[in-house]
């Protein structure tokens, strides 16, 4: 089963992929996913992006016209519209909305969040940057942070603590992790309310299974989440 698939990605649809551990694997293999083998998708990030990630042809403007012209059946699309040293800027939530009203783009996938390559985090006042008409939003954590300090493992990890209720320097607990992904300020933060809530385990191993197992169980129980997944780095690539 494919990674659209196993997300349940409908017909057309604006994804916005956020949190924590594997988002830009998530955008390029989603993406990959779609656009076979006659999709119109287009990738994008509502932050920075490292430039050395992107191997799609690339649209330097976010003008409707132009994604248009220059998107094409089969092959994603990736929409930049700057450059910062060693990273790609793309557009604003709201030029994201008018390029999927405005384009024939049968999905738009874009990383709304930075995470620092870092396992789990929680937002800034700032953060994540959604466009308000998401229809998916996927919450992405590192079952690997589990068991761990959050001060090794968080993006923030002051933020974390805090929700969390514990010091920086604590270990992070099955427990603690779900708290974060489904607080307000957390992982749930700003995704808009017509949405679907998918959450990825990602960095599954056979060594990390009944933490993943545990923590799916949890997550699965709240009636904004719609489903949960566990992607181990071969079930992402593949």
């Amino acid at each position: 089963m494919s990674l659209a698939d196993r997300i349940g990605i409908g017909r057309r649809e604006l994804v916005s992929i956020v949190g924590a551990g594997g988002k830009s694997t998530i955008l390029f293999t989603l993406g990959r996913d779609l656009a076979a083998p006659s999709g119109r998708v287009i990738l994008s990030t509502t932050t920075k992006m490292a430039e050395d990630q992107i191997t799609e042809p690339t649209c330097w403007s976010d003008d409707p016209a132009n994604v248009e012209e220059a998107l094409e059946s089969g092959r994603p699309l990736f929409v930049a519209t700057g450059r910062v040293p060693g990273k790609i800027t793309g557009p604003t939530p709201d030029d994201v909305d008018r390029l999927f009203v405005e384009t024939t783009a049968d999905h738009i996938l874009v990383e709304a969040d930075g995470a620092r390559s870092m396992s789990i985090k929680a937002p800034a006042d700032h953060e994540p940057t959604i466009p308000s008409t998401s229809t998916t939003v996927i919450v992405v954590t590192g079952i690997d942070a589990i068991g761990r300090p959050i001060s090794e493992v968080a993006h923030r990890p002051e933020l974390v603590a805090a929700i969390a209720g514990i010091a920086v320097s604590d270990v992070l607990t099955i427990e603690n992790a779900a708290e974060v992904l489904l607080h307000p300020n957390g992982g749930m933060k700003s995704i808009p309310p017509t949405a679907r809530v998918v959450m990825a385990l990602t960095k599954a191993t056979p060594a990390t299974e009944n933490a993943a197992k545990d923590l799916a169980m949890i997550l699965a129980g709240h009636p904004r989440v719609d489903r949960v997944v566990k992607l181990s780095s071969r079930s992402v690539d593949q």
